[in-house]
């Protein structure tokens, strides 16, 4: 039984840190069959559509980088190289280009590139001349060739030079063939663009025309690489979520997907891009990559039903564009106002969303009353602790009453050291005599798991924990504590070399070291010297293991600590179990003390008769 303990104990504890998100993803990401595509910057036509009468045709792929012999400039000379219309609000600063009608500068107002507050706004979407282009457009395709329609390099007209919530911007252009098309693109106060898009036809027959919305990103960003959260493209087609990879898009594959409603972006951990068509409509989807490395291209798109606009009508369609942070009350705010399919899963919650998500706002609640959020964790741990009291103490209750039989197991260790299946029956009578569960101590670290991954996935995926800071020389709770042992806790910044990176360990770390060693010493010590002495490293490797962790989790778990060694120092005082100096001397005492002197191993001996005596 102590060797299934151990065992037991070093799973969880591995688990715990190293385990989970690589045996359990957060969510299936297994994708539909992938079909390969031409090798041009243009997704073909959603299946069982050709171009013909009727049916849609591909939407338009994605041009060059930079203009044809032009180097990358930076992002003010790109964005001053066509007309534009800008846009202000509390949320975003950027602008539309005129040319292509593109939704190509969106930055974020409250949101910096690094923590200085003097650091330039973070960008979402980029315009073309940059290293890595990334925007939105939407317009139309058409079956039949004759018919003139916008493409990238249209000049569009705007009736006004901005555009701001409550006043929104209306872009035209004519082809002179009769046909007027129209972009109606209004903001509100956060991420949301949304785009009408109309055709008035004066001509003297109908035409037929498919609207569309693509997003474009140059290049691939550096993601996490991790399996606890998802970044790249996804979405939700038929009311179900779909996640893909970069790499899923090599060699120029593509996904066709054909839904009704939904919602498909790309997202970072912290931003996204996202197209939201209207929810009744039947859209086909398609998902393709093209290039690699530097010049990889990926592009998202969706085609909408065809619209046949008689002569003298005006026929229209309206899309969304989401284009920010991902702030969960704002997400929840348009699944609901909307009626966005389960748009709050652009959040990625991962399979226990049903605790994670209601732990998230209990934490966002606490920090709203307390103002900060460190403090809001740690009185999230008290919660916490407080709702598993009468669990916990059971269990430091039984693991009290093995520190007490300590000196008991020693003895029996000391007369059936080189027979261990006779010690662990000897053991075992023991265990049942004084009805003491040995499996018990394993019981906090099994109650502590699913709080210590939801509160992982917390601090690691939700924006609102960014750049938050905690007292002291924690600036950031989602990022690694910058006080560590090779910086001289801070009174030497310097750059470390990576190759020193797995001794770069911060004060926190060190702090939740030694709260687990603490704790460590009020439970029963393993009988095996050999597992005494594994028990006796994990304190150590720990530390090692979450210095790259969030301060804020590793701030969760040394509080979490401490607690549980005041709990548990309480509860060992009021069932007299040996604390300390008591413990070991009365271990000591234990291990030199004369075999035959055991009344278990006597009482054993006399069950066993002269058989076993004899075997010996």
């Amino acid at each position: 039984m102590d060797q299934k303990n151990f065992i037991l104990a070093i799973v969880l504890s591995v688990l715990i840190i190293t385990g989970w998100q690589y045996a359990f993803p957060t969510k299936p990401t297994t994708p539909p069959p992938q079909t390969t595509g031409a090798a041009t910057g243009t997704p073909a036509a959603p299946a069982g559509q050709a171009a013909a009468p009727g049916t849609a045709p591909a939407v338009p792929g994605a041009p060059a980088t930079v203009p044809a012999g032009q180097q990358t400039v930076s992002r003010e000379a790109a964005l001053a190289r066509n007309p534009r219309v800008s846009f202000s609000t509390p949320e975003l600063l950027g602008s539309i280009s005129l040319k292509g009608a593109r939704i190509d500068d969106v930055q974020l107002v409250k949101y910096r590139e690094e923590l200085d507050p003097k650091s330039p706004p973070e960008p979402v979407l980029s315009p073309v001349g940059v290293a890595h282009p990334y925007y939105a457009e939407f317009g139309w395709s058409a079956s039949d060739a004759a018919v003139k329609l916008p493409g990238p390099d249209t000049l569009w007209t705007a009736d006004q030079s901005t555009v701001a919530p409550g006043k929104p911007v209306r872009l035209t252009w004519d082809n002179g063939g009769g046909l007027i098309f129209a972009l109606d693109i209004a903001m509100d106060e956060n991420f949301l663009f949304t785009v009408k898009q109309s055709v008035e036809n004066k001509s003297d027959k109908p035409v037929t025309v498919f609207p569309w919305g693509l997003i474009v990103r140059f290049g691939q960003p550096k993601a996490e690489g991790t399996y606890v959260l998802h970044e790249g493209p996804y979405g939700v087609f038929n009311g179900t979520l779909k996640e893909f990879g970069y790499s899923d898009f090599k060699d120029n594959k593509q996904q066709k997907i054909a839904s009704t409603g939904g919602w498909v972006g790309i997202t970072d951990k912290y931003w996204m891009a996202t197209l939201i068509p209207d929810q009744k409509s039947k859209v086909d989807v398609t998902l393709k990559g093209t290039g690699a490395d530097a010049d990889a291209k990926y592009q998202i798109d969706y085609v909408g039903p065809g619209l046949t606009v008689a002569p003298g009508a005006t026929g229209g369609t309206e899309g969304y564009l989401f284009a920010g942070a991902k702030i969960v009350r704002v997400i929840d705010a348009y699944r609901e106002k909307y009626g966005f399919e389960r748009f709050d899963l652009t959040i990625d919650w991962g399979w226990f969303s049903f605790f994670t998500k209601p732990l998230f706002w209990l934490l966002e609640w606490l920090y709203v009353q307390i103002g900060n959020f460190g403090l809001a964790i740690m009185v999230l741990t008290v919660i916490v602790k407080a709702v598993f009291f009468p669990l916990a103490n059971k269990s430091y209750a039984a693991m009290s009453k093995m520190k007490r039989l300590q000196p008991e197991m020693e003895k029996l260790k000391a007369r059936y050291g080189e027979d261990k299946q006779r010690m662990n029956q000897e053991l075992m009578q023991l265990y049942r005599r004084e009805k003491v569960n040995p499996a018990a101590g394993c019981l906090p670290i099994v109650v502590q798991i699913p709080v210590f991954f939801a509160l992982y996935k917390v601090l690691y995926t939700t924006i609102e924990m960014r750049h938050q800071p905690f007292f002291g020389w924690i600036k950031d709770l989602s990022a690694p504590d910058p006080a560590t042992i090779m910086t001289g806790f801070g009174f030497f910044p310097w750059h470390v070399p990576e190759f020193l990176h797995f001794f770069n360990i911060g004060l926190w770390p060190l702090v939740m070291g030694v709260t687990m060693f603490l704790q460590q010493r009020l439970n029963p010590a393993p009988t095996d010297p050999v597992q005494a002495r594994v028990f006796q490293f994990l304190p150590i490797m720990f530390t090692f293991m979450m210095a790259p962790f969030s301060a804020g989790l590793v701030i969760y778990w040394a509080w979490s600590n401490t607690l549980s060694i005041a709990q548990q120092y309480f509860i060992m005082r009021r069932h007299g179990a040996p604390i300390g100096k008591k413990a070991a001397k009365a271990a000591a005492s234990a291990a030199t003390a004369e075999p035959a002197a055991v009344p278990v191993a006597a009482n054993s001996d006399k069950k066993g008769g002269k058989g076993s005596g004899k075997k010996r």
